[in-house]
């Protein structure tokens, strides 16, 4: 890629072109997508700068064939990429979970706005959470992380690159509108301060080259199509040499290894921006644009004397798990207050976490706009009563 690529300085962009910009910086070279609000300015961009760094853009027919197209290219060697809302997010289900069977890395952008259906395609939604996590068929485990600003759609962008490379595996940047078209300052950094994550590749020779082999942190290295190593892909249940296995056994080597290289390193994976926790009586969880009202409710409920604290997902999933049940555990936290625009899906995994240690309250819209502080206030104060 051309030293273009990362266009150093400060900027004012939306959330959705810094996505882009993300991409870039983290060794993109290839997109395909196809225009969908609210999601479509990614890959407007991604269409002026991938030519200008020697990348490739190129426009399918359809979310189903986009995704396809970025495995390909995967295979065939690069970073790739590509953006959808809702509807699209649906259509790419079947092939995301051929990206997490054939452990091909690739970043799916979802800008989620408010549904089901075509829903509210302007409008905001963080509707997609469980889909994320659930949406293809099978057992596997997935990585989301969720930006609350043009700032950190730019960084998670580009890690969300890195987690892929290094665990051979789709990683979903998982925004909403308000974050993918609220404009702001986005600060990137030189070149050289960035970090950049490229999977492992073989080191024997084609000739003793097992693809699926054993390795001690279960993400067998990748060879790269037209490198002269035998490369054979299946959605298949396969065995160690990528031919298909039908039967239980091969299934339980495989799933379990697709699962464990996941859970294993949840620890390395998972982030969180932490507030007030030490003393925290109550607890809001929430995550994307949601959290932007929070953070405000928060610092005002400390101002009235309130025992409040934070919990921000940067990565939603894999989930906190074991923050939540430590937290849960203490016996000063009484209550979680779960923000976010649906009907409850993050919520439902505080609830299960928390055991019945603590109470679970959800703070939710059905979509079409963010919490203003005021109101979340009120549900922060009720549950403090």
């Amino acid at each position: 890629m051309s030293s273009k690529a990362v266009r150093t300085g400060a900027h004012f962009m939306s959330g959705d072109e810094a996505c882009a910009e993300g991409g870039m910086a983290a060794g993109c070279s290839f997109f395909a997508g196809y225009p969908i609000t609210p999601a479509t300015e990614v890959a407007e961009r991604m269409s002026i700068r991938l030519p200008q760094v020697g990348g490739v853009y190129i426009q399918m027919e359809d979310e189903i064939a986009s995704m396809a197209a970025i495995i390909g290219a995967s295979c065939a060697g690069a970073k790739a990429m590509t953006s959808t809302s809702g509807p699209g997010f649906s259509l790419m289900m079947e092939n995301i979970g051929l990206a997490a069977m054939l452990e091909v890395p690739c970043v799916v952008v979802n800008i989620q706005r408010g549904g089901p259906s075509t829903g509210l395609p302007t409008l905001v939604g963080q509707q997609d959470v469980m889909q994320c996590r659930w949406g293809s068929h099978g057992d596997y485990e997935v990585i989301a992380l969720s930006p609350d600003s043009p700032q950190e759609a730019f960084e998670l962008t580009i890690e969300a690159f890195n987690l892929s490379e290094k665990y051979r595996t789709p990683v979903v940047l998982l925004s909403d509108e308000v974050v993918g078209h609220m404009t702001e300052k986005v600060i990137i950094p030189d070149s050289k301060k960035i970090k950049t994550v490229s999977r492992k590749l073989p080191k024997k020779k084609p000739e003793n080259f097992i693809p699926y082999a054993h390795e001690e942190d279960d993400v067998p290295p990748m060879a790269i199509a037209g490198e002269g190593y035998h490369v054979h892909a299946t959605g298949l249940t396969h065995d160690e040499l990528g031919y298909p296995a039908i039967n239980a056994d091969a299934q339980e080597r495989l799933v379990q290894r697709l699962i464990r290289k996941i859970r294993n390193h949840v620890e390395e994976i998972i982030r969180t921006e932490d507030a007030f926790l030490d003393d925290a009586e109550i607890i809001l969880v929430s995550y994307g644009c949601s959290a932007r009202a929070a953070r405000e409710v928060v610092e005002t409920a400390r101002a009235d004397g309130m025992k409040i604290g934070m919990i921000r997902l940067i990565t939603v999933w894999p989930f906190c798990e074991r923050k939540i049940s430590e937290l849960a555990a203490l016996e000063r936290v009484k209550k979680f207050v779960v923000c976010e625009i649906n009907a409850g899906q993050i919520a439902y995994e505080v609830e299960r976490c928390a055991g019945g240690k603590a109470e679970t309250i959800l703070a939710g819209f059905m979509g079409g706009r963010i919490f203003t502080p005021e109101e979340l206030y009120r549900v922060v104060r009720e549950a403090a009563e």
